[in-house]
């Protein structure tokens, strides 16, 4: 599945960031903790260039507490603050504070000494669309300051935000690259809900996540949909979905589209429980 998808108000916001860098302290860098590396734009190293950063692993609640500490071990190998965080709830806010305090201690330090005055903090939030950026915005600033939406972009204009006395977030627009090159990132974003359900094949999608779950978490399958087993076939076990939850056409004939909505609903709901498509040694192989 390849995908190229870079709407005009994308390429505004990628150039509207790179005139405000010289604005900024640090980047706050949102990701999906189910998918750190396929929610993270490969040109966001090129556009932020030395920046200091901290990735933050949102949606942590829905994602595998055992990988997201994998992801953390991974990031703070690669010289790269990360914290998990769940933007709706609140959990980490607190620590991105500290955090960045902690990483730009030494700046801080270099102006008070020429006599600077203590300022708040310039940070920048920037991530693909659906992440949860505006989410954490308001979250932040304890008041709904930005846009919100289930849906991928929802934020169409860049804002500055201000959170307490201490922090002042400058907001973007999602910002996906021009085409997903790795087919698998592309379907990792899908079942994810990055992306925009009415431009994609979701059977495509939803054939990949019940694969993945079948290898990865066949358990959780097993419990939500009654299975005895789960076939090795996957168009098999596609079929044993179906049956299970009624998605059947007159005549007999499985219904697939009913069949994949169904089930990359579930997933983003939770109904399967916590889930990450991505581990640490996945990717390093």
């Amino acid at each position: 599945m390849t995908i190229q998808w870079f709407p005009g108000h994308m390429a505004k916001a990628r150039r509207q960031v790179t005139e405000k860098l010289k604005l900024i302290d640090i980047v706050f860098e949102l990701v999906d903790a189910r998918i750190p590396v396929s929610s993270r734009n490969p040109m966001i190293d090129e556009i932020i260039s030395s920046k200091p950063r901290i990735v933050l692993l949102n949606k942590a609640d829905m994602a595998d507490p055992k990988a997201t500490q994998q992801w953390l071990a991974y990031f703070k190998e690669q010289g790269i603050h990360a914290l998990p965080i769940d933007a709706k709830t609140g959990t980490g806010m607190k620590q991105i504070v500290s955090m960045s305090k902690e990483v730009l201690k030494e700046k801080f330090d270099r102006l008070a000494a020429r006599g600077v005055k203590p300022r708040a903090i310039r940070a920048l939030i920037i991530g693909i669309p659906n992440v949860g950026k505006s989410t954490l915005i308001n979250r932040l600033a304890k008041k709904n300051m930005a846009k919100t939406g289930d849906r991928p972009g929802v934020t169409t204009a860049q804002q500055w935000v201000k959170v307490g006395k201490e922090l002042e977030l400058l907001d973007t627009p999602g910002i996906l690259w021009p085409k997903f090159e790795d087919e698998l990132v592309g379907l990792k974003l899908a079942t994810t809900g990055a992306i925009k359900d009415a431009i994609l094949n979701l059977q495509e999608v939803a054939f990949y996540a019940l694969g993945f779950l079948g290898e990865k978490y066949p358990h959780r399958l097993k419990e939500r949909y009654a299975l005895e087993e789960i076939p090795e076939d996957r168009v098999e076990l596609f079929d044993a979905v179906a049956k299970k939850r009624g998605c059947i056409m007159s005549g007999g004939w499985v219904d697939y589209d009913k069949t994949s909505e169904l089930l990359l609903r579930e997933i983003r709901s939770e109904k399967l429980g916590r889930l990450s498509f991505e581990t640490t040694e996945s990717i390093q192989q």
